[in-house]
């Protein structure tokens, strides 16, 4: 499914927490280790960057040798870059070298404590032309302080899959019957519109027969699948079903009924992906 994986790292903590969830990617076989030197800016030192690039290419051959003792091909680029910014560094490498899918941490090394998610992470999921998976963790708070919880243990094994009936949502669907780790399946739809309670009641259930059709599809296809029908705002309740169900996964397209608004990522997958405490996969199916 994803045979090629591109994972750009800045050697931070969660960057590295992340990197240890790479094995969980179905069918990868093939992985390119990128590191982008910023050298629009001068160090510490001046525009000297060669102990830094150096430093770099030392701990890339770390990781490397990790990688390799899970049975992956591995590729390591350093790219130094004196102009233009890291995320489209990223971006054309994942061009250049027809990845299929880009991990990336939520949060870099330059994190300010109550940001929820990297302004490079950011960047990339606005602009990027192949799936993306942004990996979180949960933070467990004990009396050291705060710690970061490995959440990698089967990734794809219980999806929630948001629908709003679009043809870029279908492809969504369709993308994710073709990936056999998934075992669960939670489908929802959220119910955003209606004046009266009249209209409300008649919206939900419009959408509680549409799912249902879904539902009764991907049980056929093996899947065990529940639906849900909720009645709010639409990040807001994604994310809150995610909780609820205690899915391992959120996988959804960027674009959704309205995304001639939105050109490259529509409001609502963007406000998912910044606000949930899942993994967000954003599925470019086309």
């Amino acid at each position: 499914m994803f045979e090629k994986v591109l994972f750009p790292t800045d050697f931070s903590e969660y960057s590295q927490k992340t990197l240890e969830c790479i094995g969980e990617i179905p069918g990868i076989k093939e992985l390119m280790l990128l590191h982008v030197v910023d050298a629009t800016h001068p160090s510490k030192r001046g525009w000297t960057h060669g102990p830094h690039i150096e430093n770099t290419k030392i701990l890339m051959g770390e990781k490397k040798e990790y990688l390799n003792s899970l049975g992956l091909k591995v590729q390591t680029k350093v790219d130094v870059i004196t102009e233009g910014e890291v995320y489209r560094a990223i971006l054309e490498t994942a061009e250049k070298e027809k990845v299929s899918l880009i991990v990336m941490g939520a949060r870099g090394k330059s994190q300010i404590k109550d940001l929820l998610l990297g302004s490079v992470s950011t960047k990339v999921v606005h602009h990027a032309k192949t799936n993306l998976l942004i990996m979180r963790y949960k933070l467990v708070k004990d009396l050291e302080g705060v710690k970061h919880e490995k959440f990698c243990p089967m990734i794809f094994s219980k999806v929630l899959l948001p629908t709003d009936f679009s043809e870029f949502a279908g492809e969504t669907i369709s993308f994710i019957k073709n990936i056999k780790e998934i075992k669960d399946i939670d489908l929802l739809n959220v119910v955003s519109k209606g004046e009266t309670e009249e209209e409300i009641e008649e919206n939900v259930n419009e959408a509680k027969k549409r799912l249902g059709d879904i539902r009764d599809e991907l049980g056929r296809a093996g899947f065990m699948v529940k639906d849900h029908v909720r009645v709010g705002n639409v990040p807001e309740e994604i994310i809150s079903t995610a909780e609820d169900e205690n899915v391992s996964l959120i996988a959804m397209s960027p674009h959704g009924k309205g995304w001639l608004r939105e050109l490259l990522v529509g409001s609502t997958t963007c406000a998912v992906v910044r606000r949930a405490n899942r993994p967000v996969l954003v599925v470019r199916a086309k």
